[in-house]
Formats: structure tokens, sequence, C-alpha cells
């Protein structure tokens, strides 16, 4: 399987960033090919430019600042996002990733009587992600009722591909985890994804 792996974290000695080495090392182990698309290290812009928002509704998307990596999406087949939530939500570099490249005629299609976007990411049939908060899994899940989750199953995955695996795997309380902790959970990470 081919997996797009996107990392999104601006330090490159982060605890996502030893998540991501984990997983690849895991996925290539299993004799699966990883794409590691590290946004901030590629200099990815997160600002949908002007000529992007104008052309969204226009017959055709204007999708030329982001070529590059549609075309690293579109040769996948699958997806894994590494990333740390900041605020109960994803660091704005990432946000500014599905707002640029989830693009219509690239994720989506509009439906022309007015209805549900019409999936376009067929070629995608797993959507992982491997995260961490700072909040213990109480206040993520019962007080704010797990807004990432909610938004990459049912907002992203479900709209932008059909019969996809989706999973999300999270440390929760990061900021006052151990390192015997952390270490625990990137075995976990390693174990989990050489299923795949």
């Amino acid at each position: 399987m081919r997996i797009l792996m996107v990392l999104a974290h601006p330090l490159e000695d982060s605890f996502a960033a030893s998540v991501a080495r984990a997983a690849k090392e895991a996925l290539e182990g299993r004799g699966n090919s990883v794409d590691l698309l590290d946004l901030y290290r590629e200099g990815f812009d997160p600002r949908l430019s002007a000529a992007e928002r104008a052309s969204y509704f226009a017959e055709r998307y204007d999708a030329s600042e982001v070529a590059g990596w549609i075309e690293r999406i579109r040769a996948a087949d699958g997806l894994m996002l590494v990333f740390p939530q900041w605020w109960f939500n994803f660091p704005a570099i990432l946000k500014g990733f599905f707002d640029r490249v989830f693009a219509p005629g690239v994720a989506f299609e509009h439906d022309p009587a007015g209805g549900r976007i019409i999936a376009r990411l067929t070629n995608i049939k797993l959507f992982w992600a491997l995260t961490t908060t700072g909040s213990p899994w109480w206040v993520v899940r019962l007080y704010m009722g797990d807004p990432v989750r909610r938004l990459l199953k049912r907002g992203i995955a479900a709209f932008c591909s059909k019969d996809v695996e989706f999973r999300m795997f999270c440390l929760h309380d990061m900021d006052r985890a151990t390192e015997a902790k952390r270490k625990r959970h990137l075995e976990r990470v390693r174990t989990l994804v050489s299923r795949i």
C-alpha cells in the first residue's frame, strides 16, 4: 500500500516527529511505501490564495500553486496524518492543507443540484490520524465532544472518500506524559500500524 503521511509540527525533534518515524518504520517494515510530507520542512503555505478562493465554485479550481501536493495525494492508497491538537483543533498548517489541497475537482465535486458533495478521493482507502492532546481524555471526549475526531471522520474522510477505513489514535494528557508513557505510546503506534 502507498501511504501519504502528513506531518504537521514546527519542531523537528517533536514527539509528533517521533510518532511519524515510528509509524513510517513499521509501515515500511511490512512492505508498504511511505511518502512523508512534512508540511513545515516543505514550506507549505496554509493560506488559501485569492485565485484559489475565486475559483472554488468555478468550472475549474485553480490548483496551480498546490499541484505537486495534489499529485502526491492522488498517488496514495492511504492517508496518515500525524499532528498535535492545539485548542481542540488542527494546527493551522494542517487546516490550510485541507483548505487548499482537499479542493473541488480533487477531493470532491460540488453537486450540481446543490445537494451533498460528491467524493473524488476514491483512491484513499485508509484514513488514519495519529495525534496528541494536552488535555485528559475526559475533557476532549466528554466536555468538548471530541471535535477533531468528528471533523476528520464525518467532515473530511466521509465526504471525500468512499468505503474508507478511518482510525484515530491519540495520546491524551501529553503535557504531563512521562518519558515511559511516551515510549509505551510509540510502541503501541508501531504495533497498530504494523497491522496495515
